[in-house]
């Protein structure tokens, strides 16, 4: 019998690809890349810091503060104050930025209504579903992990 989690993964991963790859498209459109979409739209709801938005998405720090500064220079995201950590300003989008934003959400929402011909809405909601218990379960798992790993008292390593 196929270890169907296995299976389950390779599919995600695959699906991933090729939604990058559609993505990239979409922003290049643009003239941006998906990276900068990604940002773009992880702090349009409110401001994040660098770090908090590359958590948010799962990327490294360092590469987010590159796309940042790279936003910031277009003068499509501006960095704020933040009054909770002096040194770590929150990175907030521009007039600008919003627009940007708003023609490739507006492209992606095109090709999205073409990719999704034939899938019906119950379906996608289904799928969107199962993924999000999966990720939790995948966190918990995590979670457990790195107490198991510090031993329950915040230490690691002893």
């Amino acid at each position: 019998m196929p270890d169907e989690m296995a299976l389950l993964v390779a599919d995600v991963y695959e699906a991933a690809g090729l939604l990058r790859r559609s993505g990239q498209a979409v922003a290049a459109a643009e003239g941006q890349t998906q990276a900068r979409w990604q940002l773009l739209s992880v702090v349009s709801e409110s401001p994040l810091s660098v770090a908090r938005a590359a958590r948010r998405l799962g990327v490294s720090r360092q590469g987010t503060q590159r796309v940042a500064n790279d936003l910031v220079r277009e003068g499509l995201a501006a960095f704020q104050a933040n009054p909770d950590h002096r040194s770590s300003p929150l990175l907030a989008l521009t007039s600008a930025g919003e627009e940007t934003l708003r023609r490739i959400t507006a492209r992606a929402a095109e090709v999205h209504d073409v990719l999704t011909q034939g899938i019906e809405p119950d379906e996608i909601a289904a799928a969107r579903a199962l993924l999000h218990r999966l990720i939790d379960q995948v966190r918990r798992h995590e979670d457990e992990n790195d107490e198991n790993e510090d031993g329950g008292d915040g230490r690691r390593g002893r």
